[in-house]
């Protein structure tokens, strides 16, 4: 299979502190860009430079750090968003208007080629300051798929590197993104990227498909975090890229350490069953599954723990099954007769009926016991 052509923007740093309560630091953002930079992300969004100049001096030591990632910024089709961006010193500047016949009325309240005359002039400015652009359509899965086209096209023709596509509000399935892609994505002359919401939990869903239709840059968040309902998760998009795109040059080992960082960072703790990096990712309970993975892992885990830095984990539960005891005991080092075994599986549903969980220090101390027991 090729491997799809695609790279990552992620935006942690900019979409992701519009999490509502979050804030990071510069040295927070440093220490984040790094870590997505060793990971393998092509580009980094480091910011909105106007919002601040607290802000603006982030975005700045960020593009000093030297990092193979191009390192982008957000800019409105403004000149004071564009002359911040410039005097950041980044690679790429994102600059975006509201494409939406309902915001175009309550935002802008002009006409759509009136504001697209307005926005490409800011493209101009930019890429005559030597900066790339890409040229973005805010609330884009709302807007009128014929001005979307003549916006990319014009864009395009000024120079923008990339036309960009976001799903703002979180709308689409990966039905109605397939036939963006099919009906508009994969016909514009530059690159198209995608930002993708989560108002209904697809966005990671809606990236995907994307890609597989042919975009080629994919915005992401790590662990999701970002506006309302957040974005796209990279580690997922990553994940899902190694799977089904054949695309193998991320270190997705770099993921457990990237995503701890940000739930601490962010103060947004992740779900114990979040997918690739939760606590309960690799973890299995199941009798009738656990003794199958004993013989051949892939009978119940389609991505493996150790591609993405994890080690896989048998939790014992009221579900638990002799075979996965077993293999447990002897894990810990310790030989118990047939009856012992039974003995140890039985009080173990028992305690976890309770909804007690299982912990080492119970289940070392019911081995004991179980010894102690003798043959009984």
């Amino acid at each position: 299979m090729k491997p799809w052509n695609v790279e990552i923007c992620d935006v942690t740093l900019r979409d992701g502190e519009q999490t509502p309560g979050v804030s990071f630091t510069c040295e927070e953002k440093m220490a984040i860009a790094s870590l997505l930079d060793e990971t393998g992300v092509e580009v980094i969004e480091a910011g909105f430079p106007v919002v601040s100049e607290n802000e603006c001096r982030c975005v700045q030591e960020i593009c000093r750090m030297g990092l193979d990632a191009r390192i982008c910024c957000l800019a409105r089709a403004v000149p004071g968003d564009i002359d911040a961006a410039i005097g950041c010193g980044v690679d790429l500047v994102s600059i975006f208007f509201a494409t939406s016949d309902l915001h175009m009325k309550i935002k802008y309240r002009c006409a759509p080629d009136e504001m697209l005359e307005r926005a490409l002039g800011m493209v101009d400015y930019a890429h005559d300051h030597g900066l790339r652009v890409r040229f973005a359509a805010e609330d884009g899965s709302r807007t009128d798929p014929a001005f979307l086209r003549k916006m990319y096209a014009a864009g395009a023709e000024h120079g923008a590197e990339y036309s960009g596509f976001a799903d703002t509000l979180g709308c689409l399935t990966p039905v109605d993104m397939m036939r963006f892609m099919e009906q508009t994505g994969s016909n514009i002359p530059n690159k198209l990227a995608i930002h993708c919401h989560n108002d209904l939990g697809c966005a990671t869903a809606n990236t995907i498909t994307a890609a597989e239709y042919g975009a080629f840059q994919l915005h992401t968040t790590v662990n999701g975090i970002g506006e309302r309902t957040g974005n796209a998760r990279l580690e997922e998009v990553l994940a899902l890229l190694r799977l089904k795109g054949g695309v193998e040059r991320y270190d997705l080992t770099c993921l457990p350490k990237l995503s701890a960082m940000v739930e601490e960072f962010s103060g947004i703790r992740m779900m114990d069953t979040k997918p690739v990096v939760g606590k309960n990712a690799f973890s299995h309970e199941s009798g009738i599954h656990i003794a199958a993975m004993l013989e051949d892992p892939d009978t119940y885990e389609y991505l493996h723990p150790e591609t993405v830095g994890r080690e896989r984990r048998y939790i014992l539960g009221k579900h638990t099954g002799k075979k996965a005891i077993e293999h447990v005991i002897a894990s810990k080092g310790c030989t118990l007769s047939p009856a012992q075994v039974h003995w140890v599986l039985c009080r173990v549903k028992e305690i976890s009926e309770r909804k007690c969980s299982i912990t080492d220090e119970i289940l070392m101390n019911l081995l004991r016991e179980a010894q102690d027991r003798g043959e009984a």
